[in-house]
């Protein structure tokens, strides 16, 4: 029994073929081979054609099915992981009415701050555990108020992973988590987010059918499947956002185990088993895949947005001549705090962490007489594990406590000196793990199809590459050097407001 698993992201479209039976990666690919068109026609926006990612996708499983020379009837079910909190609108013929407003679009932030004041803080937090803020909702907000005449023609409104599903099946389906990420979902009336859509003029209609996360979604169309070369019997039984998917990929799904991604951006996702929420929403609760009405099963999302890319930076700007391995070695030979050389991240845009501050990323302490590339490099690597630091301790009053963190062994995490700075400074262990988005994705669809009779069965053959405890001794060096960073942030947060 083969499954496969689809990760639409903004930059490309991955598949992956996997041996149900074992837990194998069969096959894989990826495309486009350089990053996917987004189109900024105004300063904080950002689009993408769906029309785009259906042609990948459709290259990604030939190209898969035609490496893998598998048999198409024994690959039973497909996974569907996809960049979250994306609008993608279409009409009575299922065509998209305008191309898809991603996650990185900031056009509908004023929207959503507006209708977080009319409905209010107390209201808003706890029925949909955030700020309707720039989400799903209020962009399509934006489209009712500045494109009048494509609102109308709208049918359906979906997520990115829910526009693929129905590519696949033509049926229009959503999910709870996916309509959580939208803002879409009232958790106290365990319900669509009604009074939001009244504030907004929005009919419930444009929702689609709400499905299960692990479920049969439905067949692939015969048509899709001819041109293809899948099985008209191969069904769609899971779909999920790529965050709380990502975290479903390291087997993170019950209440104090974190799943952490650092690759342009950094993101730390755990699992709490209480409603609750930061008040200042500088961090995201959603529904996790596995949250049901009964059990509570919530994702705190922290996001960072400039982590790999600073030390991308570094390499290009800095170190120049040296790889990733060679920067690694040589901030090995400082010792923690960097000599006191002090670096803050945030050279990615506003950080909604710091209250959605535009802080950009700064140097302090340079000295010409002490510093030197090694220093850069490794102030660079912990101002970025400091910053994720300083979300925990936030993501902690929302009931998170991390027991295990969890992460791929890929980006950031393949430094020593980021691994073993988090690991001391959190006092948790750090999971190495051999899993991507698309792999879990297809676990998940063998989940949903009923192969698997548990999560724990789905993962059984998941296996840790490596793990770095914390070591009790380091801690206060670690701390010492943390401290001195957020002292500096404050008074940086002050000054710039």
């Amino acid at each position: 029994m083969y499954l496969i698993g689809i990760d639409l992201g903004s930059s490309s479209v991955k598949a992956s073929l996997v041996n149900g039976n074992d837990g194998s990666l069969v096959a894989s690919e990826f495309f486009p081979k350089t990053e996917m068109t987004i189109t900024a026609i105004k300063k904080g926006w950002a689009e993408q054609s769906p029309d785009m990612w259906w042609k990948y996708i459709k290259m990604v499983i030939q190209k898969v099915l035609k490496k893998s020379e598998i048999n198409k009837e024994e690959i039973k079910a497909i996974g569907i992981s996809y960049q979250m909190h994306g609008l993608v609108a279409v009409d009575k013929n299922g065509e998209p009415v305008r191309d898809s407003i991603i996650w990185c679009d900031s056009r509908a932030v004023k929207i959503g701050d507006s209708a977080f004041q009319q409905l209010g803080s107390d209201f808003c937090l706890g029925h949909y555990l955030n700020s309707p803020g720039n989400f799903t909702a209020s962009k399509l907000k934006w489209v009712k108020e500045n494109e009048p005449f494509i609102y109308e023609k709208i049918d359906k409104i979906m997520l990115p992973g829910d526009y693929i599903a129905y590519k696949l099946t033509g049926k229009a389906k959503t999910t709870i988590s996916g309509l959580s990420e939208g803002i879409l979902w009232d958790f106290k009336q365990n319900s669509i987010a009604k009074e939001l859509l009244k504030n907004y003029g929005m009919d419930e209609s444009l929702i689609p059918e709400i499905t299960d996360t692990f479920s049969n979604q439905g067949t692939i169309l015969k048509e899709v499947a001819e041109e293809l070369g899948l099985s008209k019997n191969t069904i769609i039984s899971y779909r999920s956002g790529d965050q709380p998917n990502n975290a479903l990929s390291l087997n993170v799904f019950e209440p104090g185990e974190v799943a952490a991604t650092a690759g342009t951006s950094g993101v730390v996702y755990g699992i709490s088993d209480t409603v609750t929420y930061d008040p200042l929403s500088r961090v995201n609760t959603f529904a996790h895949v596995n949250h049901t009405s009964d059990k509570n099963r919530l994702g705190v999302l922290l996001c960072i947005n400039g982590t790999g890319i600073l030390n991308s930076w570094v390499q290009k700007n800095i170190t120049t001549s040296l790889s990733y391995q060679q920067m690694n070695e040589l901030a090995s030979k400082v010792s923690v705090g960097s000599d006191g050389l002090i670096i803050f991240p945030f050279g990615n845009g506003a950080e909604r962490v710091l209250n959605n501050q535009d802080l950009g990323a700064q140097i302090h302490n340079l000295d010409f007489n002490r510093h030197h590339q090694s220093n850069i490099v490794r102030a660079a690597q912990e101002g970025i594990v400091f910053s994720f630091h300083y979300g925990l301790k936030i993501m902690e009053n929302t009931g998170i406590k991390p027991k295990i963190i969890r992460a791929g062994n890929a980006n950031m995490f393949l430094s020593t000196i980021f691994s073993e700075t988090l690991a001391n400074l959190t006092q948790t262990p750090v999971e190495l793990y051999n899993t991507d988005g698309a792999k879990g994705a297809a676990l998940a669809a063998g989940i949903g199809a009923g192969y698997y009779r548990s999560t724990k069965e789905a993962f059984s053959n998941l296996k840790i590459i490596k793990t770095i405890n914390p070591i009790m001794n380091k801690h206060h060096e670690y701390l010492n050097a943390y401290n001195v960073w957020e002292k500096l942030l404050a008074k940086q947060l002050q000054t710039d407001n």
